[in-house]
């Protein structure tokens, strides 16, 4: 409707512009003389103008006769398309035209009239490969799913335009969610143009998250044989591969072939924790202790973490406390500065009933880098210690609203997991979990749980003051109580790395 709006307005500005020149020239003295072998010509100047519109236009007709007559010289001397390409020059100029500014409207975002020249393209042309493209993307862009679909149809007859076709339907499926039939497409798309680094991303995406680990594999190596992929990346991802194979395998109940592949996925990335976990409970089963100790100390010195912790306990689980912390030196000497060695080292000590050790090696971490774990940690030594209650529960207390420190979080959507997998659970994304603090929001409670260390101080405060045998009842199966819900949580915080034995624990279940 605009477009034709401004047709009418351009007709108009140009018969009002065309009748302003001819009243000016008919009222403008003088003229135009032409004297040539004796004959002489006086215009006025409507009729010199007029006359040197009709000689262009004159020149422009001898000139197409001119092109006319040369074709058909070409015809009569063999040529039999010279005629026919005389003809059809002036479609083309008039295609190549409409399919620029079909081009031009796609890049602007204007999908209908891409539509519009594209089609008017296609008339002159009759090359549905240009103009079929176009006109796909444009119902795309115009929310004509339908008509797009149809178009990349119509483009997997051609071979040279298969790819384009299979390539434009794949996005269609995955953006329903159709997956299945995705996968069936990438596949087909990755056959046609195996080094096309799109579709290797798109195909090993949809066979992560199908969990065809050897498909997967395949496809990464094809990424590598391309350039399309770093060759340290490849050999981390090919691990995660390969772990999650063996995860696989371990499920069906094949042991052995669970360990083989665990350990070829350590061999391919050390320093993959996961990897490195279940290489060295493979070795523990094999009774190879001395392995299973290099694979945890090699992954610990890259990045400490409680899972390496656990497994390095579990090559001698009945060790007295004193001899596992003897044993676990060698550990925490790989990392000695590390948040995580100093808290498996004071999980330790407390194991051992040494509290002013355990105190000593969470050091400033309570102060400047507090989180859940390390606050529980300082309630267990202050129990230890022989504290009161309210300052066993203040640390509690603090721990409730504390960041809960490192945890497997997507790279790409930030999504949080509480173990890690090979694809994020969230976006699909391949190989983006990282051991890594989540960012700290700065919220606040509408609870007042921020008051809690206050509150159990005053509490603790009330218990001094008389109170009648009713009260006194209630109060004592309350103080029972939260004696059970401290003991409990300090557990918890000691049995997160699996570091400390049941009968080790049951040393910190003091009671009040």
């Amino acid at each position: 409707m605009l477009w034709s709006i401004v047709k009418i307005v351009v007709f108009l500005a140009l018969v009002v512009a065309v009748t302003f020149a001819a009243s000016y020239l008919l009222e403008l003295e003088g003229g135009v003389r032409i004297a040539m072998a004796g004959v002489e010509l006086n215009l006025t100047p409507l009729k010199a103008v007029i006359l040197l519109a009709l000689l262009v236009l004159g020149i422009w007709v001898l000139l197409k006769l001119a092109s006319l007559l040369i074709a058909v010289l070409k015809f009569i001397n063999g040529d039999e398309t010279a005629i026919s390409r005389y003809f059809d020059r002036n479609r083309q100029e008039k295609g190549y035209r409409a399919l620029t500014e079909g081009m031009m409207a796609l890049a602007s975002g204007e999908g209908n009239v891409a539509m519009a020249r594209a089609a008017r393209a296609e008339r002159y042309l009759k090359k549905p490969e240009l103009t079929n493209l176009i006109t796909a993307q444009a119902a795309e862009m115009s929310g004509n799913r339908v008509k797009a679909e149809e178009v990349y149809k119509r483009l997997l007859q051609d071979d040279r335009t298969r790819f384009v076709g299979v390539r434009g339907i794949l996005r269609q499926k995955l953006a329903d969610g159709d997956t299945d039939t995705a996968l069936k497409l990438a596949e087909t798309a990755f056959g046609l143009k195996p080094a096309h680094a799109e579709v290797q991303d798109t195909l090993l995406k949809l066979q992560t998250s199908k969990e065809d680990w050897a498909g997967a594999r395949a496809t990464l190596n094809a990424k590598l044989k391309h350039g399309t992929v770093p060759r340290d990346l490849h050999k981390r991802r090919e691990a995660v591969l390969a772990l999650s194979e063996a995860r696989d395998i371990a499920s069906e109940g094949l042991d052995i072939k669970a360990r083989e592949a665990a350990i070829e996925a350590n061999r391919l990335s050390p320093h993959l924790i996961p990897a490195a976990v279940m290489a060295a409970r493979s070795y523990i089963e094999q009774d190879k202790p001395r392995y299973a100790s290099r694979v945890i100390l090699k992954a610990w010195g890259a990045q400490p973490h409680p899972d390496l912790a656990a497994a390095f306990a579990a090559i001698a689980p009945d060790e007295t406390p004193k001899a596992r912390l003897a044993r676990f030196a060698k550990l925490f000497k790989a990392q000695p500065d590390h948040r995580e060695s100093k808290l498996v080292e004071a999980e330790l000590h407390i194991a051992a009933e040494d509290f002013p050790a355990a105190r000593r090696a969470v050091g400033e971490l309570a102060q400047n880098d507090p989180d859940a774990r390390i606050l529980t940690i300082m309630a267990a030594v202050e129990r230890g210690e022989g504290a009161s209650d309210a300052v066993v529960r203040g640390w509690l207390a603090r721990a409730l609203t504390s960041p809960r420190g490192p945890q497997w979080i997507c790279e790409n959507c930030q999504h949080i997991h509480v173990d890690w997998a090979p694809a994020c659970e969230n976006c699909q994304a391949f190989d983006t979990l990282e051991w890594k603090s989540p960012p700290i929001s700065e919220m606040v409670s509408p609870t007042g749980v921020e008051m809690l260390p206050l509150i159990v101080g005053a509490l603790e405060d009330q218990t001094a003051q008389p109170v009648d045998s009713d009260d006194a009842a209630k109060q004592a199966s309350a103080k029972d109580a939260d004696t059970v819900v401290d003991a409990e949580v300090i557990e918890d915080a000691s049995a997160s790395d699996e570091v400390i034995n049941p009968d080790e624990k049951a040393a910190l279940k003091t009671d009040k």
